[in-house]
């Protein structure tokens, strides 16, 4: 029986590089996404690139009651989950000061309120299991703020807040917790700014951090990953 990787926010960018990442070593996989289509293409080339099952539901992760619900349909298809990434993010550029009303709301249920929630659906399979990691994707942007980053570095620090807190209650439950925090990454998030693209980093490069973290032995637990580009922050 293969292993089971659930990655939210797996069609695009970091998300996609990272199911790649995990399917290629023989995880079966379950994701998410907002759009059907680009689910629906993602499965076909993942089943036929590695061989592996691979499930995907249509989830707006800013919602409670759909990410809930996403957690129930995981439970279905199995009781235990050997990996969970919060990977699902949402980029809204402004100024806390200047930024329109109902930012923060959004950063902080799509950032924030969905790893919250997707945990605490899936975690007590880990603690019973005594075996799981959970990997949160954070940012630089949740230790150093930045001009023009608003309610978005809020959310990722909370968001490094929610990851410290869980390392601690899970250490005698033997499931390990990670917080990575990339830099630039080639996303689409930076649609449209005019950088070469050997300015960012690889959404590969996150994804293999990522993999490399998971296979250390269960005695050993990398608490953070901090990457950024070569060049240094954008």
């Amino acid at each position: 029986m293969k292993k089971l990787a659930v990655i939210t926010g797996g069609t695009k960018g970091i998300g996609k590089a990272l199911i790649e990442k995990f399917a290629d070593q023989q995880f079966d996989i379950i994701t998410c996404s907002r759009n059907e289509e680009d689910l629906k293409r993602l499965s076909d080339d993942v089943s036929s690139k590695f061989g592996v099952s691979i499930h995907t539901f249509k989830v707006d992760m800013s919602k409670k009651a759909e990410v809930q619900g996403f957690a129930d349909d995981i439970f279905k298809i199995s009781s235990h989950v050997n990996v969970l990434i919060n990977n699902a993010g949402l980029f809204i550029p402004g100024a806390a000061h200047e930024e329109e009303d109902g930012a923060l709301e959004q950063m902080i249920d799509t950032n924030l309120y969905s790893a919250y929630h997707l945990t605490r659906g899936l975690i007590h399979g880990m603690k019973e299991k005594r075996a799981g990691h959970i990997f949160n994707m954070c940012s630089t942007a949740s230790f150093v703020p930045y001009v023009n980053g608003g309610s978005y570095c809020i959310s990722k620090f909370a968001l490094l807040g929610m990851s410290k807190v869980l390392r601690e209650e899970m250490k005698e439950h033997n499931v390990r917790v990670t917080s990575i925090m990339p830099g630039a990454t080639l996303t689409a998030s930076w649609e449209g700014v005019e950088l070469p693209e050997e300015r960012f980093m690889k959404p590969e490069d996150v994804a293999d951090a990522v993999f490399n973290a998971y296979s250390m032995s269960d005695r050993t637990v990398i608490e953070e990953i901090v990457m950024r580009p070569q060049l240094g922050d954008i």
